[in-house]
């Protein structure tokens, strides 16, 4: 008979909890989809004739998948803060349960509602004419490294909203510094044609590396109109995706219950 560690076993009742208040308000969810879906219809057919056509597009929604799994990081925020707020941690800290399974279960149940973001990315990915190249192992690979970055960021999330004071400083301390991090990487755009301060922080940005290795592994365009880069981590994808992934983890998932620590105990 498989024993279930209480802390999985608890951090599983918690998931649960968070995803049926998704089910309560829907607008969070939409915001995980609807957002994304805009973002690629925007830059694929606006902009994309002029960046590249059918060819941007291919390497477009690569760079989507990430910028989608690392903004809903801003769930992590604003839930966990939210449920500070209202005291619903307190009641958590009464009950005879693990203490990390209030942090492992939001962050798991967000990594639930980025893995249902990229169902929804793939298919209209496929609308627009992106394709999968790769041989299946890989691309499986990919989507595999991509929830391992999902989740990743979900801790960073999770830290951010524990050292917010109220919901409403969680909502814009959750995406302020998403925005320059994203859009200053390969999201949308080569890194090679930025200037070389941006290009080098670029190169390096998790971001980039993750957007990367999902194209490289997917078969789709590295470089659009782009000399190919000699960087280190462009040479190294997804090893650098990986490994980055892990580091962000091992920081903040201990930043982050020494930081629920503090505050539980007040």
């Amino acid at each position: 008979m498989t024993v279930v560690p209480p802390s999985l076993r608890d951090s599983s009742v918690v998931a649960w909890r968070n995803l049926l208040n998704i089910k309560r308000n829907p607008d969070w969810l939409l915001s995980g989809t609807v957002q994304p879906i805009m973002f690629v219809l925007l830059f694929a057919f606006v902009f994309g004739g002029s960046l590249g056509g059918g060819r941007y597009r291919e390497f477009l929604i690569a760079g989507i998948f990430v910028q989608t799994v690392a903004f809903n990081s801003s769930f992590t925020v604003i839930g966990l803060t939210n449920d500070l707020q209202k005291g619903i941690v307190d009641r958590f800290r009464a009950l005879p349960m693990s203490r990390v399974a209030v942090l492992l279960g939001r962050t798991s149940s967000d990594l639930a509602v980025s893995l249902l973001s990229v169902v929804i990315m793939s298919l209209c990915g496929l609308l627009i004419g992106w394709r999968l190249r790769g041989d299946p192992t890989d691309v499986l690979t990919g989507y595999l490294v991509l929830l391992l970055f999902s989740f990743a960021m979900s801790w960073v999330g999770a830290f951010i909203g524990l050292i917010s004071r109220t919901v409403e400083v969680a909502q814009s301390a959750g995406l302020l510094w998403l925005f320059p991090v994203t859009f200053i990487s390969s999201v949308f755009v080569s890194a090679e044609s930025m200037p070389t301060p941006l290009r080098v922080f670029a190169r390096w940005n998790p971001i980039t590396v993750n957007a990367d290795a999902l194209r490289e592994l997917f078969g789709n365009p590295i470089r659009v109109g782009m000399p190919p880069p000699s960087s280190w981590p462009a040479e190294h994808v997804v090893p650098y995706a990986v490994g980055s992934s892990l580091v962000i983890i091992a920081v903040f998932v201990p930043l982050s219950v020494a930081r629920y620590r503090r505050v539980a105990s007040r």
